[in-house]
């Protein structure tokens, strides 16, 4: 089971985030042709919500953006092949390269300081803090007459 489904079944504001990734977890302008499109996963650490994606073989000081940008978490670069003009005759790959571009959908509360990223042995992570701060529901006292 995957981290995702297990929090959606039940934590109605993850559902909601869930939905927003999901439903725009390519990221991509209609006219804009990229090459790839890297795995990503999202948990929840805590109040914070953490996004994964595997990006081995990528130059993350020269080739990858993290951006908040109009309510949206974008993660963008490129996947350079050096061997390929070193390749002759026949090659078979199955390691995608070019450029890629992830976007994700944030709560309106989160701005720009509330994210962070590492790259560490192929994955970047980058963390969304606060994402469920104050999410949980306050009782609100009934007048009585």
């Amino acid at each position: 089971m995957s981290s995702l489904s297990l929090f959606r079944s039940r934590d109605p504001f993850f559902a909601e985030f869930d939905s927003l990734i999901r439903s725009n977890f390519a990221g991509t302008a209609p006219a804009e042709a990229l090459d790839f499109t890297p795995t990503a996963e999202t948990v929840r650490e805590g109040e914070d919500v953490v996004v994964r994606l595997d990006l081995p073989g990528v130059d993350i000081a020269e080739d990858v953006s993290v951006e908040v940008a109009g309510g949206r978490l974008v993660i963008s670069g490129e996947r350079r092949d050096e061997r390929a003009e070193q390749t002759e005759g026949r090659a078979v790959r199955e390691v995608r390269y070019g450029r890629f571009r992830r976007s994700f959908g944030l709560p309106a509360h989160i701005g720009a300081d509330a994210v962070s990223a590492h790259y560490d042995k192929g994955v970047l992570s980058v963390r969304v803090a606060g994402v469920y701060a104050g999410t949980e529901p306050t009782r609100i006292a009934i007048a009585e007459g």
